[in-house]
């Protein structure tokens, strides 16, 4: 099988689902909703609109973590991964397209949160600071593309580790929504351990993260340097689940 046919029969097992459009949806839903929120009820006092955008944007990443998760590890329940390896007897090339697919349609995602988020903002408070006029405010919009790739390629290596899908989503979740926000309160090294937390790290190159002010954190890394840390994460894990996967049966 050619890398085009792959990559076609990894599209057409992604988007022939209800859940992927459904995840898409509410994600790009619950980002425009909190910007409109947050600008139509927050006073900016001339302040820049990226923090909001990056605290929305967080909020889209996790249902496309959500949803990279289901897009691997469902495979596994529905036995679609066993087709796909008696046509690609070798599997490495299938789980590169796999990859490739749910992460590409991460970041679309990611763009249309990014953009339609400074949308929203600029419509209801057109006065305030929201001209993309530096690399900053770039990366707080358009970034979200690749943030939301490296997302991608996270979930679907955590739905090849785990193969279950509540295992992997409660994993996920419970890392998102609980732990890294506990890591604060570790008396006098929380907020030093925090700093090297993966999402986090994400958030710092999109933009200013609110904790950041509030807990007083000098990060050790620029916006790059915490793309290039969150991306060797997630890229980590995808390829051990690749190769967990390749040695064990579907």
């Amino acid at each position: 099988m050619t890398a085009a046919n792959m990559l076609r029969a990894e599209r057409i097992k992604l988007l022939s689902t209800r859940t992927p459009w459904w995840c898409a949806a509410i994600a790009v839903v619950v980002a425009l909703a909190y910007t409109a929120l947050f600008f139509g009820f927050v006073p900016l006092e001339g302040q820049s609109g990226v923090t909001s955008t990056q605290v929305a944007s967080a909020l889209g990443r996790t249902v496309v973590l959500v949803l990279a998760i289901l897009a691997a590890a469902t495979e596994f329940n529905w036995g679609t991964m066993k087709l796909t390896f008696q046509a690609v007897p070798s599997r490495v090339p299938a789980l590169l397209a796999k990859g490739a697919v749910v992460g590409v349609f991460s970041g679309l995602i990611g763009l249309l949160v990014g953009f339609g988020s400074w949308a929203v903002a600029y419509l209801i408070k057109p006065a305030a600071d929201l001209g993309l006029a530096s690399g900053a405010d770039w990366r707080a919009v358009a970034g979200q593309g690749l943030t939301f790739f490296l997302t991608g390629l996270l979930g679907v290596g955590l739905g090849l580790l785990f193969r279950s899908p509540a295992f992997a989503l409660g994993f996920a979740l419970a890392w998102t929504q609980v732990l890294e926000g506990l890591v604060v309160l570790i008396p006098k090294v929380g907020g030093d351990i925090y700093q090297w937390m993966p999402f986090f790290a994400a958030n710092q190159f999109s933009g200013p993260d609110l904790t950041v002010s509030m807990l007083k954190l000098e990060p050790p890394l620029g916006p790059w340097g915490y793309l290039a840390y969150f991306g060797g994460i997630c890229v980590i894990i995808y390829a051990a689940g690749l190769m967990i996967t390749h040695r064990r049966d579907a």
